[in-house]
Protein backbone atom coordinates (compact mmCIF):
# COMPACT_ATOMS: atom_id res chain seq x y z
CA UNK A 1 0.00 0.00 0.00
CA UNK A 2 1.18 3.52 -0.86
CA UNK A 3 1.05 5.59 2.34
CA UNK A 4 2.12 9.15 3.11
CA UNK A 5 3.32 7.87 6.50
CA UNK A 6 5.55 5.09 5.16
CA UNK A 7 7.46 6.47 2.18
CA UNK A 8 10.08 9.26 2.43
CA UNK A 9 9.28 10.59 -1.06
CA UNK A 10 5.49 10.52 -0.84
CA UNK A 11 3.13 12.54 1.33
CA UNK A 12 -0.35 14.02 1.09
CA UNK A 13 -1.01 17.60 0.13
CA UNK A 14 -4.21 19.54 0.91
CA UNK A 15 -6.73 16.85 0.08
CA UNK A 16 -6.47 13.19 0.99
CA UNK A 17 -6.58 12.30 -2.73
CA UNK A 18 -3.82 14.76 -3.70
CA UNK A 19 -0.48 13.09 -3.22
CA UNK A 20 2.83 14.95 -3.20
CA UNK A 21 5.92 13.38 -4.72
CA UNK A 22 9.26 14.72 -3.49
CA UNK A 23 12.70 14.25 -5.03
CA UNK A 24 16.05 14.54 -3.29
CA UNK A 25 18.32 17.50 -4.13
CA UNK A 26 20.27 16.59 -7.26
CA UNK A 27 22.74 18.30 -9.54
CA UNK A 28 21.34 17.33 -12.94
CA UNK A 29 18.00 17.51 -14.68
CA UNK A 30 18.33 13.92 -15.90
CA UNK A 31 18.93 12.72 -12.34
CA UNK A 32 15.79 14.49 -11.13
CA UNK A 33 13.75 13.07 -13.99
CA UNK A 34 14.93 9.52 -13.29
CA UNK A 35 14.09 9.74 -9.60
CA UNK A 36 10.69 11.27 -10.35
CA UNK A 37 9.98 8.44 -12.80
CA UNK A 38 10.97 5.87 -10.18
CA UNK A 39 8.64 7.43 -7.59
CA UNK A 40 5.77 7.42 -10.09
CA UNK A 41 6.41 3.79 -10.91
CA UNK A 42 6.24 2.92 -7.21
CA UNK A 43 2.97 4.82 -6.84
CA UNK A 44 1.39 2.99 -9.76
CA UNK A 45 2.44 -0.37 -8.39
CA UNK A 46 0.69 0.61 -5.16
CA UNK A 47 -2.65 2.01 -6.36
CA UNK A 48 -3.86 -0.90 -8.45
CA UNK A 49 -6.21 0.13 -11.23
CA UNK A 50 -6.41 3.80 -10.22
CA UNK A 51 -4.88 6.60 -12.27
CA UNK A 52 -3.17 9.84 -11.35
CA UNK A 53 -4.84 12.88 -12.89
CA UNK A 54 -2.80 14.40 -15.69
CA UNK A 55 -3.49 18.13 -15.34
CA UNK A 56 -3.19 20.96 -12.84
CA UNK A 57 -6.91 21.73 -12.85
CA UNK A 58 -9.11 18.94 -11.48
CA UNK A 59 -11.54 16.54 -13.10
CA UNK A 60 -15.33 16.78 -12.80
CA UNK A 61 -16.02 16.90 -9.08
CA UNK A 62 -19.01 17.25 -6.80
CA UNK A 63 -19.72 19.50 -3.84
CA UNK A 64 -17.15 20.55 -1.22
CA UNK A 65 -18.28 17.88 1.22
CA UNK A 66 -17.25 15.15 -1.26
CA UNK A 67 -13.61 16.30 -1.12
CA UNK A 68 -11.82 14.67 1.83
CA UNK A 69 -9.35 16.75 3.83
CA UNK A 70 -5.95 15.13 4.34
CA UNK A 71 -5.41 13.24 7.61
CA UNK A 72 -1.94 12.79 9.07
CA UNK A 73 -2.52 10.93 12.32
CA UNK A 74 -3.32 11.72 15.95
CA UNK A 75 -0.23 13.62 17.12
CA UNK A 76 -0.50 17.33 17.83
CA UNK A 77 1.50 18.21 14.71
CA UNK A 78 -0.62 15.88 12.58
CA UNK A 79 -3.86 17.33 13.94
CA UNK A 80 -2.59 20.86 13.33
CA UNK A 81 -1.93 19.99 9.67
CA UNK A 82 -5.49 18.73 9.28
CA UNK A 83 -7.07 21.73 11.06
CA UNK A 84 -5.04 24.04 8.83
CA UNK A 85 -6.54 22.32 5.79
CA UNK A 86 -10.04 22.46 7.27
CA UNK A 87 -9.47 26.18 7.63
CA UNK A 88 -8.41 26.45 4.00
CA UNK A 89 -11.68 24.79 3.05
CA UNK A 90 -13.67 27.43 4.96
CA UNK A 91 -11.61 30.28 3.55
CA UNK A 92 -11.30 29.28 -0.10
CA UNK A 93 -13.56 26.29 -0.56
CA UNK A 94 -12.36 22.72 -0.81
CA UNK A 95 -12.46 22.90 -4.58
CA UNK A 96 -9.28 24.94 -4.32
CA UNK A 97 -7.64 21.97 -2.59
CA UNK A 98 -7.92 19.91 -5.78
CA UNK A 99 -5.62 22.19 -7.83
CA UNK A 100 -2.15 20.72 -8.41
CA UNK A 101 1.20 21.97 -9.61
CA UNK A 102 4.96 21.64 -9.47
CA UNK A 103 7.13 23.26 -6.81
CA UNK A 104 10.72 23.67 -7.94
CA UNK A 105 13.30 24.06 -5.18
CA UNK A 106 16.51 25.73 -6.35
CA UNK A 107 19.76 26.10 -4.42
CA UNK A 108 23.39 26.87 -5.12
CA UNK A 109 26.39 25.38 -3.33
CA UNK A 110 28.61 27.35 -0.96
CA UNK A 111 31.45 27.26 -3.52
CA UNK A 112 29.31 29.34 -5.87
CA UNK A 113 28.31 31.77 -3.12
CA UNK A 114 31.93 32.18 -2.03
CA UNK A 115 32.93 32.92 -5.63
CA UNK A 116 30.14 35.48 -6.01
CA UNK A 117 30.93 37.12 -2.69
CA UNK A 118 34.59 37.47 -3.67
CA UNK A 119 33.58 38.92 -7.05
CA UNK A 120 31.21 41.43 -5.45
CA UNK A 121 33.79 42.38 -2.83
CA UNK A 122 31.18 42.67 -0.08
CA UNK A 123 31.79 42.74 3.66
CA UNK A 124 28.82 40.58 4.65
CA UNK A 125 29.17 37.12 6.12
CA UNK A 126 28.52 34.28 3.68
CA UNK A 127 25.13 33.59 5.32
CA UNK A 128 23.98 37.22 5.17
CA UNK A 129 25.31 37.67 1.62
CA UNK A 130 23.45 34.54 0.47
CA UNK A 131 20.24 35.81 2.08
CA UNK A 132 20.53 39.30 0.59
CA UNK A 133 21.23 37.91 -2.88
CA UNK A 134 18.35 35.46 -2.60
CA UNK A 135 15.98 38.35 -2.01
CA UNK A 136 17.47 40.12 -5.04
CA UNK A 137 16.72 36.97 -7.05
CA UNK A 138 13.14 36.98 -5.75
CA UNK A 139 12.58 40.63 -6.70
CA UNK A 140 13.69 39.93 -10.25
CA UNK A 141 11.63 36.75 -10.32
CA UNK A 142 8.51 38.82 -9.63
CA UNK A 143 9.48 41.21 -12.42
CA UNK A 144 9.97 38.46 -15.02
CA UNK A 145 7.92 35.43 -13.90
CA UNK A 146 5.25 36.26 -16.48
CA UNK A 147 7.69 34.68 -18.95
CA UNK A 148 7.51 31.34 -17.11
CA UNK A 149 3.71 31.39 -17.19
CA UNK A 150 3.78 32.10 -20.93
CA UNK A 151 6.33 29.37 -21.69
CA UNK A 152 5.07 26.62 -19.36
CA UNK A 153 1.47 27.41 -18.46
CA UNK A 154 -0.69 24.40 -19.32
CA UNK A 155 -4.12 25.16 -17.85
CA UNK A 156 -6.02 27.42 -20.29
CA UNK A 157 -9.21 25.38 -19.82
CA UNK A 158 -11.06 23.64 -17.02
CA UNK A 159 -14.11 21.54 -16.25
CA UNK A 160 -17.17 23.75 -15.78
CA UNK A 161 -17.91 21.94 -12.50
CA UNK A 162 -15.00 23.86 -11.00
CA UNK A 163 -16.78 27.23 -11.18
CA UNK A 164 -20.39 26.04 -10.69
CA UNK A 165 -22.04 29.10 -12.17
CA UNK A 166 -19.90 31.64 -10.32
CA UNK A 167 -18.39 34.72 -11.92
CA UNK A 168 -15.41 33.63 -13.98
CA UNK A 169 -15.14 35.53 -17.30
CA UNK A 170 -14.35 32.33 -19.22
CA UNK A 171 -15.75 31.24 -22.58
CA UNK A 172 -17.59 27.94 -23.14
CA UNK A 173 -15.73 25.41 -25.28
CA UNK A 174 -18.03 22.49 -25.93
CA UNK A 175 -19.97 20.59 -23.33
CA UNK A 176 -18.65 20.83 -19.77
CA UNK A 177 -15.59 22.94 -20.61
CA UNK A 178 -14.68 26.60 -20.06
CA UNK A 179 -11.55 28.32 -21.32
CA UNK A 180 -9.66 31.55 -21.82
CA UNK A 181 -9.01 31.68 -25.60
CA UNK A 182 -5.53 33.20 -25.15
CA UNK A 183 -4.99 32.07 -21.55
CA UNK A 184 -1.97 30.19 -20.25
CA UNK A 185 -2.47 29.16 -16.62
CA UNK A 186 -5.91 29.57 -15.06
CA UNK A 187 -4.47 27.83 -12.01
CA UNK A 188 -2.38 30.93 -11.31
CA UNK A 189 -5.23 33.41 -11.79
CA UNK A 190 -8.24 34.53 -9.79
CA UNK A 191 -9.73 31.03 -9.95
CA UNK A 192 -6.78 29.63 -8.03
CA UNK A 193 -5.76 30.27 -4.44
CA UNK A 194 -6.90 33.86 -4.36
CA UNK A 195 -9.27 35.85 -2.19
CA UNK A 196 -9.83 39.43 -1.07
CA UNK A 197 -7.76 38.62 2.02
CA UNK A 198 -4.87 37.28 -0.05
CA UNK A 199 -4.96 40.30 -2.36
CA UNK A 200 -4.78 42.64 0.62
CA UNK A 201 -1.40 41.23 1.68
CA UNK A 202 1.56 43.08 0.21
CA UNK A 203 4.79 41.41 1.29
CA UNK A 204 8.04 43.34 0.61
CA UNK A 205 11.13 41.48 -0.59
CA UNK A 206 13.82 44.10 -0.08
CA UNK A 207 15.37 42.32 2.90
CA UNK A 208 14.78 39.47 5.32
CA UNK A 209 13.70 41.60 8.27
CA UNK A 210 10.95 43.39 6.34
CA UNK A 211 9.76 40.10 4.88
CA UNK A 212 9.51 38.31 8.24
CA UNK A 213 7.91 41.36 9.89
CA UNK A 214 5.21 41.52 7.21
CA UNK A 215 4.49 37.79 7.53
CA UNK A 216 4.25 38.09 11.32
CA UNK A 217 1.78 40.94 10.93
CA UNK A 218 -0.42 38.95 8.54
CA UNK A 219 -0.38 35.94 10.89
CA UNK A 220 -1.47 38.11 13.85
CA UNK A 221 -3.90 40.51 12.17
CA UNK A 222 -7.57 39.39 12.51
CA UNK A 223 -9.62 39.37 9.30
CA UNK A 224 -13.36 40.12 9.73
CA UNK A 225 -14.55 37.30 7.44
CA UNK A 226 -12.41 34.77 9.32
CA UNK A 227 -13.46 36.15 12.71
CA UNK A 228 -17.04 35.41 11.61
CA UNK A 229 -16.08 31.77 11.03
CA UNK A 230 -14.37 31.46 14.40
CA UNK A 231 -11.84 28.87 15.42
CA UNK A 232 -14.45 26.35 16.68
CA UNK A 233 -18.00 25.46 15.74
CA UNK A 234 -20.88 25.17 18.24
CA UNK A 235 -19.84 21.58 18.99
CA UNK A 236 -16.31 22.63 19.84
CA UNK A 237 -14.78 21.21 16.65
CA UNK A 238 -11.83 23.08 15.15
CA UNK A 239 -12.72 25.17 12.09
CA UNK A 240 -9.34 26.87 11.51
CA UNK A 241 -6.10 27.51 13.36
CA UNK A 242 -6.79 31.23 13.83
CA UNK A 243 -8.94 34.11 12.60
CA UNK A 244 -5.97 36.03 11.17
CA UNK A 245 -5.28 36.92 7.55
CA UNK A 246 -2.98 33.90 7.46
CA UNK A 247 -3.23 30.83 9.68
CA UNK A 248 0.45 30.08 9.02
CA UNK A 249 2.98 31.55 6.59
CA UNK A 250 2.44 28.76 4.04
CA UNK A 251 -1.05 30.11 3.43
CA UNK A 252 0.47 33.09 1.62
CA UNK A 253 0.32 31.76 -1.94
CA UNK A 254 3.23 33.59 -3.49
CA UNK A 255 4.77 32.46 -6.77
CA UNK A 256 8.17 32.08 -5.10
CA UNK A 257 9.28 31.71 -1.47
CA UNK A 258 12.58 32.08 0.39
CA UNK A 259 13.04 28.85 2.32
CA UNK A 260 15.17 27.03 4.87
CA UNK A 261 14.85 23.50 6.20
CA UNK A 262 13.17 23.78 9.60
CA UNK A 263 13.98 22.02 12.84
CA UNK A 264 11.39 20.09 14.80
CA UNK A 265 8.68 22.44 16.05
CA UNK A 266 10.21 25.45 14.30
CA UNK A 267 8.18 27.78 12.08
CA UNK A 268 9.53 28.61 8.59
CA UNK A 269 9.77 32.32 9.37
CA UNK A 270 11.72 31.71 12.56
CA UNK A 271 14.13 29.44 10.69
CA UNK A 272 14.67 32.18 8.11
CA UNK A 273 15.08 34.91 10.71
CA UNK A 274 17.67 32.94 12.69
CA UNK A 275 19.68 31.21 9.95
CA UNK A 276 18.93 32.98 6.66
CA UNK A 277 17.77 31.73 3.25
CA UNK A 278 18.90 28.28 2.15
CA UNK A 279 17.00 27.90 -1.14
CA UNK A 280 14.08 29.34 -3.09
CA UNK A 281 10.86 27.53 -3.95
CA UNK A 282 9.28 28.33 -7.34
CA UNK A 283 5.52 27.73 -7.21
CA UNK A 284 4.04 28.90 -10.53
CA UNK A 285 4.60 25.81 -12.70
CA UNK A 286 1.67 23.84 -14.05
CA UNK A 287 1.90 20.11 -14.54
CA UNK A 288 2.70 19.56 -18.23
CA UNK A 289 0.13 17.02 -19.47
CA UNK A 290 2.33 16.20 -22.46
CA UNK A 291 5.27 15.02 -20.36
CA UNK A 292 5.28 11.54 -18.74
CA UNK A 293 6.10 12.88 -15.26
CA UNK A 294 4.69 16.39 -15.67
CA UNK A 295 7.96 18.22 -16.42
CA UNK A 296 10.79 17.89 -18.95
CA UNK A 297 14.54 18.27 -18.66
CA UNK A 298 14.29 21.23 -21.06
CA UNK A 299 11.97 22.98 -18.59
CA UNK A 300 14.27 22.26 -15.65
CA UNK A 301 17.33 23.53 -17.49
CA UNK A 302 15.52 26.69 -18.54
CA UNK A 303 14.45 27.30 -14.94
CA UNK A 304 18.07 26.98 -13.79
CA UNK A 305 19.23 29.58 -16.30
CA UNK A 306 16.24 31.85 -15.62
CA UNK A 307 16.80 31.80 -11.86
CA UNK A 308 20.52 32.35 -12.21
CA UNK A 309 19.76 35.34 -14.46
CA UNK A 310 17.41 36.70 -11.79
CA UNK A 311 20.24 36.34 -9.27
CA UNK A 312 23.01 37.94 -11.33
CA UNK A 313 21.04 40.76 -12.99
CA UNK A 314 20.68 44.17 -11.34
CA UNK A 315 17.77 44.02 -8.88
CA UNK A 316 16.77 47.38 -7.41
CA UNK A 317 14.53 47.61 -4.37
CA UNK A 318 10.81 47.58 -5.15
CA UNK A 319 7.98 49.63 -3.71
CA UNK A 320 4.26 48.89 -3.60
CA UNK A 321 3.66 50.38 -7.04
CA UNK A 322 6.39 48.25 -8.60
CA UNK A 323 5.03 45.10 -6.98
CA UNK A 324 1.53 45.94 -8.21
CA UNK A 325 2.88 46.45 -11.75
CA UNK A 326 4.57 43.04 -11.67
CA UNK A 327 1.38 41.38 -10.41
CA UNK A 328 -0.62 43.00 -13.21
CA UNK A 329 1.84 41.81 -15.87
CA UNK A 330 1.57 38.31 -14.43
CA UNK A 331 -2.23 38.46 -14.40
CA UNK A 332 -2.36 39.67 -18.00
CA UNK A 333 -0.22 36.76 -19.19
CA UNK A 334 -2.28 34.27 -17.17
CA UNK A 335 -5.46 35.34 -18.95
CA UNK A 336 -4.18 36.70 -22.30
CA UNK A 337 -0.60 35.52 -22.73
CA UNK A 338 -0.96 34.28 -26.32
CA UNK A 339 -3.04 37.23 -27.50
CA UNK A 340 -1.37 38.84 -30.54
CA UNK A 341 0.17 42.20 -29.69
CA UNK A 342 -0.31 41.87 -25.91
CA UNK A 343 1.38 44.79 -24.13
CA UNK A 344 3.03 44.62 -20.71
CA UNK A 345 4.51 47.37 -18.52
CA UNK A 346 8.22 47.79 -17.93
CA UNK A 347 9.65 48.96 -14.61
CA UNK A 348 9.31 52.62 -15.68
CA UNK A 349 5.67 52.08 -16.65
CA UNK A 350 6.28 52.21 -20.41
CA UNK A 351 4.42 49.71 -22.59
CA UNK A 352 6.26 46.90 -24.36
CA UNK A 353 5.04 43.96 -26.41
CA UNK A 354 5.27 40.57 -24.71
CA UNK A 355 7.16 39.07 -27.66
CA UNK A 356 9.69 41.93 -27.79
CA UNK A 357 10.38 41.80 -24.06
CA UNK A 358 10.52 38.00 -23.99
CA UNK A 359 13.13 37.91 -26.76
CA UNK A 360 15.19 40.52 -24.90
CA UNK A 361 15.08 38.45 -21.73
CA UNK A 362 16.00 35.27 -23.59
CA UNK A 363 19.18 36.92 -24.88
CA UNK A 364 20.19 37.73 -21.31
CA UNK A 365 19.22 34.28 -20.03
CA UNK A 366 21.15 32.68 -22.90
CA UNK A 367 24.33 34.46 -21.77
CA UNK A 368 23.87 33.04 -18.27
CA UNK A 369 23.08 29.58 -19.64
CA UNK A 370 26.45 29.60 -21.39
CA UNK A 371 28.07 29.51 -17.92
CA UNK A 372 26.30 26.33 -16.89
CA UNK A 373 27.65 22.82 -17.32
CA UNK A 374 25.71 20.79 -19.84
CA UNK A 375 23.85 17.78 -18.52
CA UNK A 376 24.93 14.38 -19.77
CA UNK A 377 21.96 14.05 -22.12
CA UNK A 378 21.17 17.59 -23.13
CA UNK A 379 22.25 21.20 -23.03
CA UNK A 380 21.13 24.53 -21.68
CA UNK A 381 21.41 25.96 -25.19
CA UNK A 382 18.74 23.49 -26.33
CA UNK A 383 16.45 24.64 -23.51
CA UNK A 384 16.80 28.28 -24.58
CA UNK A 385 16.09 27.29 -28.20
CA UNK A 386 12.86 25.56 -27.16
CA UNK A 387 11.80 28.66 -25.22
CA UNK A 388 12.62 31.02 -28.10
CA UNK A 389 10.59 28.88 -30.51
CA UNK A 390 7.58 29.18 -28.19
CA UNK A 391 7.91 32.96 -28.07
CA UNK A 392 8.09 33.18 -31.86
CA UNK A 393 5.22 30.71 -32.34
CA UNK A 394 2.65 30.68 -29.50
CA UNK A 395 1.09 27.53 -31.00
CA UNK A 396 4.06 25.60 -29.58
CA UNK A 397 3.28 26.52 -25.95
CA UNK A 398 1.67 23.86 -23.72
CA UNK A 399 -1.42 26.06 -23.24
CA UNK A 400 -2.00 26.28 -27.01
CA UNK A 401 -1.42 22.54 -27.38
CA UNK A 402 -4.04 21.83 -24.71
CA UNK A 403 -6.64 23.89 -26.59
CA UNK A 404 -5.64 22.21 -29.85
CA UNK A 405 -6.14 18.80 -28.21
CA UNK A 406 -9.63 19.87 -27.15
CA UNK A 407 -10.28 20.29 -30.89
CA UNK A 408 -12.56 23.28 -30.72
CA UNK A 409 -14.84 21.67 -28.15
CA UNK A 410 -15.32 18.25 -29.74
CA UNK A 411 -13.49 16.82 -26.73
CA UNK A 412 -14.30 17.99 -23.21
CA UNK A 413 -11.59 18.99 -20.78
CA UNK A 414 -12.27 15.90 -18.67
CA UNK A 415 -12.18 13.62 -21.74
CA UNK A 416 -8.89 15.16 -22.89
CA UNK A 417 -7.22 14.71 -19.51
CA UNK A 418 -8.52 11.18 -19.05
CA UNK A 419 -7.52 10.12 -22.57
CA UNK A 420 -4.04 11.46 -22.00
CA UNK A 421 -3.90 9.75 -18.62
CA UNK A 422 -4.72 6.40 -20.15
CA UNK A 423 -2.05 6.82 -22.82
CA UNK A 424 0.70 7.00 -20.20
CA UNK A 425 0.36 5.89 -16.59
CA UNK A 426 3.06 8.27 -15.42
CA UNK A 427 2.27 11.69 -14.03
CA UNK A 428 1.91 13.46 -10.71
CA UNK A 429 -0.91 15.18 -8.93
CA UNK A 430 1.54 17.42 -7.11
CA UNK A 431 5.30 17.41 -7.32
CA UNK A 432 8.09 19.01 -5.34
CA UNK A 433 11.43 19.01 -7.15
CA UNK A 434 14.44 19.75 -4.99
CA UNK A 435 17.10 20.73 -7.47
CA UNK A 436 20.49 21.65 -6.11
CA UNK A 437 22.62 23.48 -8.63
CA UNK A 438 25.71 22.60 -8.96
CA UNK A 439 28.70 23.85 -10.95
CA UNK A 440 29.76 26.50 -13.42
CA UNK A 441 31.74 25.65 -16.52
CA UNK A 442 35.44 25.84 -15.89
CA UNK A 443 37.21 28.39 -18.03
Amino acid sequence: MCSSDLHPSITTDYSEALIELITEPRGSASGVLQELSDIHAFVYRSIGGELLWTSSMPCAIGSDDTIPVARYGSSNVARMKTVYRIGLGHRYGRLMQTIAGIHYNFSLGDAFWEWLLAREGGQLSLRDFKTAQSFALIRNFHRYSWLLVYLFGASPALCSSFVRGGTHGLTPLGAGTLHAPFGTSLRMGDLGYQSDAQRSIDIPYDNLQEYVTALNRAIREPHPAYVAIGTHDTDGQWQQLSTSLLQIENEFYSTIRPKRVTRSGESPRRALAERGVEYVEVRCLDIDPFEPVGISTHTMRFLDAFLLHCLLADSPASDGAARARSRENFRQVVMRGREPGLQLARADGSAVGLREWALELLLDIERVAALLSDDEDGSYADAISVARARVLDPALTPSARVLEALDGGSLSYAEFALADRKSTRLNSSHTVISYAVFCLKKK
